[in-house]
């Protein structure tokens, strides 16, 4: 058990958010420390989602993306569209389930 103060799903005090509502806001946590954990339940005996929760004052500005950066997220994506079989770029990125482009998935 975590010694983090626990909250229901929608009832987060003002002032935390998770990590994506701080991206919404055009934020990071910046290196701060966990403050809260927000759960919520679940059906059929699953145990329950957990998100953890972050003071929106100690917050952060992201970094803006610099043009190395930029280059390197567009050879990231453009390496998940060529297919590992027939080496064409599928125009999407192929799925990790197929493994392959669909084409070469249909074949197998």
């Amino acid at each position: 058990m975590s010694s983090l103060p626990v909250y229901p799903w929608h009832l987060a005090p003002t002032g935390l958010a998770t990590r994506r509502q701080l991206r919404a806001r055009g934020l990071r946590p910046g290196g701060q420390q966990v403050v809260a954990e927000i759960r919520r339940p679940r059906r059929g005996g699953r145990p329950p989602l957990v998100g953890y929760l972050y003071r929106v004052d100690q917050a952060k500005p992201v970094r803006p993306m610099t043009p190395g950066r930029t280059r390197s997220l567009a050879a990231a994506l453009r390496a998940r569209r060529i297919c590992p079989q027939c080496r064409h770029d599928a125009g999407y990125c192929i799925p990790r389930s197929l493994g392959a482009c669909v084409p070469c998935a249909d074949n197998r």
